[in-house]
């Protein structure tokens, strides 16, 4: 049994199909510099971020066909970025830190504990910020557990809308907000620690 050769109308449909590839790629490497940065504050190295997004752009670049032309393919990149970092911290199998909120000391924690170290000074934000390096800050952040962490990057890093936020990690808009709220309290509270220590 023989084939037939391919017509004209399959011929036009393949090179149409691969120009749209082109494209698409094209487009989705312009993000790499933005994937990567909030790969690098979802996972703990440099190294970590490097394989993360690598993975995402293998599966983006496999489930290309998938993507609707025309729609946010940085929000369709980073869910797929989501979804990877959701696995990853499923087969680290690292169970949810629980950390007790202190409505006590409400959103001014950290001026609350410094004030109460320094009763005789006003302490300034000057003097918190000379305490506080870019290290100590990933090590905060990367202390706050997975699913606020993820609200927190998106929306206060990536600068994302609560509601792209919610696109990408699939759940409700108020859960984003809930989630935001409740990751900022955390993050400030480390914050304070390493401040006071």
């Amino acid at each position: 049994m023989s084939e037939s050769a391919p017509t004209a109308a399959d011929t036009r449909r393949l090179a149409e199909e691969a120009r749209a590839r082109v494209r698409f790629e094209e487009e989705a490497l312009d993000l790499s510099d933005q994937v990567y940065r909030v790969a690098r504050r979802l996972v703990g190295s440099r190294e970590e971020a490097e394989d993360l997004v690598q993975q995402t752009y293998e599966r983006a670049f496999r489930s290309w066909k998938q993507f609707t032309p025309g729609t946010n393919l940085r929000a369709w990149l980073l869910r797929i970025l989501t979804n990877l970092n959701i696995d990853r911290g499923r087969r680290q199998q690292r169970a949810p830190q629980t950390t007790p909120l202190d409505t006590e000391a409400g959103d001014y924690f950290l001026y609350n504990k410094l004030e109460a170290q320094l009763p005789d000074e006003n302490p300034d934000e000057e003097r918190v910020l000379e305490r506080l390096s870019q290290d100590s800050i990933v090590d905060a952040l990367a202390d706050v557990p997975h699913d606020f962490r993820d609200a927190i990057v998106l929306v206060d890093i990536g600068e994302f809308s609560y509601a792209d936020a919610a696109q990408i990690l699939d759940i409700p808009i108020g859960t984003v907000m809930s989630r935001l709220h409740r990751g900022r309290r955390i993050l400030k509270k480390n914050l304070a620690d390493e401040v006071i220590t």
